[in-house]
């Protein structure tokens, strides 16, 4: 991975928006700070469209659109997104219709049960009623889980039928089939009409996880902050030097200075 200073500047000129997570890439342990918050303003100002790419809940999104200068969330690991559509207006993309939706959501409920009545030693995210189309367990916001006993969690959830998805904080269980990229390059054509093609050159992606591995091979410009987790098997192709918020205000000065 190469130094964010080192991002190209002609990218920089050529960038329509910037995708960004959530925990520990935009915020610092669950919290928004001055620093990042005001680094989202400026590249608000700055003329990008600004989309959060997170595996926080939908529920979510109906809040932060509104208050953050965004476009929209995409929600769930890609799943559920919400568009601004104008003042008070929003548009919400779901993978499937509400039937299906319905369906798949009673599954859900009785696999999560199915796990918690199995593994004693896990618990839901304390979030997990704000959520539409997956069901998460806490992990390491809270509480921190063994990696092994995790292990244990997602064998069992995949046997059954479902996807796992490990973020910094949460373990997901879905039964859905879209990523963090593949619901942002959706998001990006319903919102701006770019083909997949012009969103992964014209995007610019930054996060921290393991979750964000998809977001990753997909668009070509992405930066991991400091505090990069795991080992993704396409990593980013920079990395900031500051960690989470600081990390996140770092790239957007870079970008924004390389806009000139």
């Amino acid at each position: 991975m190469k130094p964010i200073a080192d991002f190209d500047p002609i990218v920089a000129k050529n960038l329509v928006g910037v995708l960004f997570d959530l925990d520990d890439t935009l915020l610092d342990h669950g919290q928004i700070t001055e620093l990042s918050y005001g680094a989202l303003w400026r590249l608000h100002e700055a003329g990008l469209k600004l989309l959060a790419v997170t595996g926080r809940p939908s529920g979510w999104a109906d809040v932060i659109t509104r208050l953050w200068p965004v476009d929209g969330m995409v929600t769930e690991n890609g799943i559920v997104t919400l568009l601004k559509r104008g003042h008070n207006l929003f548009e919400r993309l779901d993978e499937v219709d509400e039937l299906t939706r319905a369906d798949r959501r009673e599954r859900l409920l009785a696999l999560a049960q199915d796990i918690r009545n199995r593994f004693d030693f896990i618990v839901p995210a304390s979030d997990v009623h704000l959520r539409r189309a997956d069901y998460t367990f806490d992990i390491g916001e809270t509480r921190q889980i063994d990696k092994l006993l995790v292990d244990q969690v997602e064998d069992y959830a995949r046997l059954k039928g479902a996807r796992t998805v490990r973020s910094s904080v949460h373990l997901h269980i879905c039964f859905d089939g879209s990523d963090k990229g593949s619901g942002a390059v959706r998001a990006i054509a319903a919102a701006f009409g770019l083909d997949s093609t012009l969103a992964r050159a014209r995007f610019a992606f930054i996060g921290d996880s393991e979750n964000d591995e998809p977001a990753f091979s997909t668009f070509q410009n992405c930066v991991g902050v400091r505090n990069l987790r795991g080992r993704p098997t396409v990593p980013p192709r920079y990395r900031t030097q500051g960690e989470r918020g600081a990390g996140f205000a770092e790239f957007a000065q870079w970008v924004i200075r390389l806009r000139g």
